[in-house]
């Protein structure tokens, strides 16, 4: 009778533990598993992105000499890491255009600036703008 409770008991916290875990389980599973799931179970989990850290930046080749992130590492920098949604747009540059870091950079921020009506050396795009006195 009591080595049949500590069975329930035991199982009863493996559940527990399982149910409270599901969304980091879910996470690590291969694809292939994870589209058997029930669509409830999974609809939860694709809105969740783990943040960013300067190390899981580093890796994916986010850095360059001249934009070292190895040093703010090194000086324990408790920032999450770089933005994200820029880190991505970077990210996708390099893979689509196969340039390096510094010139994804210099082309993602070019295009904010083309569309912000300023050229890439600085200047007002806008006829109207007065650029000298």
């Amino acid at each position: 009778m009591l080595f049949t409770l500590s069975i329930y008991g035991f199982i009863s916290l493996v559940l527990l533990f399982v149910f409270y875990k599901r969304h980091n389980i879910i996470q690590r599973l291969p694809p292939s598993i994870v589209d058997r799931l029930p669509e409830r179970l999974v609809a939860q989990n694709r809105n969740y992105a783990p943040l960013n850290s300067f190390a899981s930046q580093r890796a994916a080749g986010l850095h360059s000499s001249a934009f070292d992130i190895e040093s703010n590492m090194a000086a324990g920098d408790s920032r999450m890491g770089l933005d994200e949604q820029g880190a991505a747009e970077v990210s996708e540059i390099m893979r689509r255009e196969r340039v390096n870091f510094d010139q994804a950079r210099l082309i993602r921020q070019n295009r904010i600036l083309a569309a912000n009506g300023i050229d890439p050396s600085g200047m007002p795009l806008d006829s109207k703008a007065i650029t000298r006195l």
